[in-house]
């Protein structure tokens, strides 16, 4: 029998860990897992679609409005594709809108599209992090069903040290394999 190949979506947000994601397509990829890239304008502006392209080897998704190759609602079409999906950085931002139930992008109207799993890997300054509006933004999630891995103890781009950094990459994939099972 054929083994099928799973399909995750990784979203991106606007992050300095934006980088971390091309790190986390490899190990998926290496882990024989298809990698569909969805970035938000905010984190066009860290990495581009190219380098994502490269290295999934998939087209990647950035506007709800594109223009599909094909007639095919890019929302639907990638929601229904989705064995899972990761975000990855996570954004104070993108958590909030989850937890508000704003869908304005692609990667929102994915996620409320979906039936898969979700599992968000929140990297922020330790303050946005802390705050009491995220986290209880991040337990509504939970709530719901929604998974968390970190963030972690780290050095952060404003040059302190504190909880915000990123999980590691091999640890966000490990839960990401976790979740597919």
């Amino acid at each position: 029998m054929k083994k099928i190949k799973k399909t995750v979506i990784l979203g991106v947000t606007g992050s300095i860990a934006a980088y971390k994601a091309c790190e986390i397509i490899g190990y998926l990829r290496r882990s024989g897992l298809d990698v569909n890239v969805i970035l938000t304008k905010e984190a066009v502006e860290f990495v581009t679609p190219l380098t994502f392209r490269t290295l999934s080897g998939n087209k990647v998704a950035a506007g709800i409005f594109d223009m599909p190759e094909e007639w095919d609602p890019s929302h639907i079409s990638l929601a229904q594709k989705a064995d899972l999906i990761l975000v990855a950085p996570a954004s104070a931002n993108i958590i909030g809108k989850l937890a508000s139930g704003v869908c304005d992008d692609l990667l929102t109207c994915v996620i409320f599209a979906t039936k898969a799993p979700v599992l968000i890997a929140p990297a922020m300054n330790t303050n946005m992090y802390e705050h009491k509006i995220v986290q209880a933004n991040i337990a509504k999630l939970k709530s719901v069903g929604y998974h968390f891995i970190g963030p972690i103890k780290g050095r952060l781009a404003c040059g302190t040290e504190g909880v915000g950094h990123i999980a590691c990459p091999e640890n966000i994939v490990k839960e990401a394999q976790r979740l597919l099972k």
